[in-house]
């Protein structure tokens, strides 16, 4: 869990959805605030006006839902202190989310705010968006990890709608 992700994902030949692309973005934003200590306003800035307006594949996070990306920046800020504890017990004995490569732990606490406060998104969806978001920076196990530990945040969290989804005919 401690093996350097890209900071940059490889950029797809075709245009990611914007809500995909604004997750991809939140994830570097959060990375660069994480490890510049980089204002949340200026990355907010930054992205919306020099990195969406690219053309896809020049960009990964060109055509985002600016408004999304600005959403999911500073609602990681606002409820990190909630967030990060409910991360650490989900890890394997021993690690504590601060240990966790940078790139891994901004895709962490993005994937959990949404579980949290993002209703409107049904928590599956939310797991699976975070797992591609991995798939996009990592080629080893990170993935794996997202999917375990939003997949137990999410049905904390959102009991109700797991157990009713685990509950229909298959």
């Amino acid at each position: 869990m401690t093996s350097t992700g890209n900071v940059t994902p490889q950029p797809g030949k075709i245009a990611l959805q914007p809500r995909t692309a604004a997750r991809v973005a939140a994830v570097q934003g959060l990375y660069q605030m994480d490890m510049a200590g980089t204002d949340l306003n200026a990355v907010i800035d930054e992205f919306v006006r020099l990195r969406f307006p690219l053309e896809p594949g020049d960009e990964a996070a060109a055509g985002a839902d600016a408004a999304f990306f600005a959403e999911l920046i500073r609602g990681v800020v606002r409820r990190q202190r909630d967030i990060d504890p409910l991360v650490d017990q989900q890890l394997a004995e021993g690690w504590r989310l601060v240990r966790v490569d940078a790139i891994l732990r901004a895709i962490l606490r993005a994937g959990v705010f949404e579980l949290m406060e993002r209703r409107d998104v049904p928590g599956r969806v939310v797991i699976n968006e975070y797992i591609n978001v991995a798939h996009s920076f990592f080629s080893e196990d990170e993935p794996k990890v997202v999917n375990g530990v939003l997949d137990k945040l999410g049905r904390s969290l959102r009991a109700t709608e797991f157990n009713r989804n685990d509950n229909r005919p298959k």
